[in-house]
């Protein structure tokens, strides 16, 4: 057995345990929706985009529900999300769901599409008491109004298409105000959808650069939560990060270069899943965060794969033993060539961060701000103003190095600098 298959094998036995038979991943498995879908109801509403692409994924998941009895409600099928879950697409879902009364609602595409209708589902369950999404912005405030008001969910089956967010399998949900440029989440475990579903080969339709930001997204997710991890849930968080990253650093290269090859799509499909995991385990930090304020000029894993190496090297002596595992698959696969053993502390970090950007080149991404068009200090003050938010106080709370809002200004402020620059010496540990 090569080395690639057992980490796909230890990523299927991970995600098994994770999800158990709630989860039908892998290949060939659209045709359990139907089945999903007739254990939770007899009709089913399907919010899913029409692109060329897409179309025969959402007609075979039709097919499916017809087969098993459950009748699509409403106009035929709701349309989806435009990228980052824009708050009116998320308005719009919720009026297509208040008008249909279906028994389940059926996600169909990326992680924008399922984020969006994880908040529809909320404001169409609870809008009748607190009509607003950001009422539900922040940790845990789902449960509390369900509790509140003694409401419940409408139950999901998410279908995913993208190798990316793993929206389809955690208690995330990413909505933006394209106005103001800023997104914001609600994190709660009420909004996990009831059952899932992801064939890894229909990505292979997918442009490479979507498939790249979805590859580096599932990393951001893996190497966040392995930083930021307690004590208690470090040989689990330890065991999901060696499998996801190592699946990514390995295969990426290749969907660069052959987009259409089976093996790398099952691998990215794994890995990303597996980021997935990780973050129902724990939680994204510094990187994910500031993402969130650039959501106008590039898309989130390009964002997350710029930011991650300089929070590296911010967070480098609060981690070395997870900067040690890291930089061993870094290295295995030719992207740094230094003695890590005689490293620690901050030179850890900073070999560990530049070999995250030799891989970031190797795929043509960018690896600081100012390569990103339509960059300016614009950016930077609204990164700096959102962590100072409330509402997404969680990602400070995660870094291995915890911050509070009293704190952005002297230490968050020359992260973003160095990420402007390049210049790691910028970085105040």
């Amino acid at each position: 057995m090569t080395i690639s298959d057992q980490l796909k094998n230890r990523a299927r036995t991970l995600l098994t345990n994770f999800k158990g038979d709630r989860y039908a991943f892998g290949v060939e498995t659209i045709g359990e929706t139907g089945k999903f879908a007739a254990e939770l109801g007899q009709s089913a509403l399907v919010i899913a985009n029409r692109n060329a692409w897409l179309t025969p994924v959402l007609d075979r998941v039709m097919d499916s529900l017809r087969v098993h009895g459950v009748k699509a409600v409403g106009e035929g099928v709701v349309r989806g999300s435009a990228p980052n879950s824009p708050r009116e697409d998320v308005y719009r879902i919720t009026t297509g769901i208040l008008q249909s009364k279906p028994d389940c609602l059926v996600a169909v595409g990326g992680g924008s599409t399922i984020d969006a209708v994880k908040a529809a589902n909320v404001l169409a369950s609870l809008g009748k008491w607190e009509p607003e999404i950001d009422s539900y912005f922040g940790t845990g405030l789902v449960t509390e109004a369900m509790a509140k008001y003694g409401a419940t969910l409408l139950p999901m089956i998410a279908v995913e298409t993208a190798a990316s967010s793993a929206a389809h399998l955690t208690k995330y949900s990413n909505v933006t105000d394209p106005v103001a440029g800023q997104k914001k989440l609600i994190v709660d475990d009420a909004i996990v959808p009831e059952r899932a579903v992801f064939d890894y080969l229909v990505t292979k339709s997918m442009p490479a650069p979507t498939s790249l930001d979805g590859a580096f997204d599932g990393l951001g997710h893996c190497l966040e939560v392995f930083y930021g991890i307690p004590e208690a849930e470090y040989d689990l968080a330890s065991e999901i990060a060696e499998a996801g990253i190592e699946l990514i650093v390995a295969n990426v290269e290749q969907v660069a270069s052959h987009p259409s090859d089976e093996s790398t799509r099952v691998a990215l499909g794994l890995a990303t899943d597996i980021g997935g995991y990780a973050i129902m385990v724990g939680g994204t930090n510094g990187a994910h965060l500031t993402s969130f304020s650039l959501v106008d000029i590039a898309s989130h894993g390009r964002a997350v794969a710029i930011m991650n190496p300089y929070y590296t090297v911010f967070f480098a002596p609060a981690i070395q033993r997870q900067l040690r595992i890291v930089g061993d698959i870094y290295k295995r696969y030719g992207l740094m060539d230094c003695d890590l053993t005689s490293l620690s502390g901050r030179e850890l970090g900073i070999a560990v961060a530049k070999g995250m950007i030799n891989l970031s080149r190797k795929v043509g991404f960018p690896t600081t701000l100012a390569e990103l068009p339509g960059f300016s200090d614009e950016q930077i003050e609204r990164a700096i103003s959102a962590a100072k938010n409330p509402q997404l106080e969680m990602k400070l709370k995660n870094m291995p190095v915890p911050l509070d809002a009293s704190m952005v200004e002297e230490y968050m402020r020359p992260i973003l600098s160095a990420a402007t620059t390049g210049d790691f010496d910028l970085i105040m540990n």
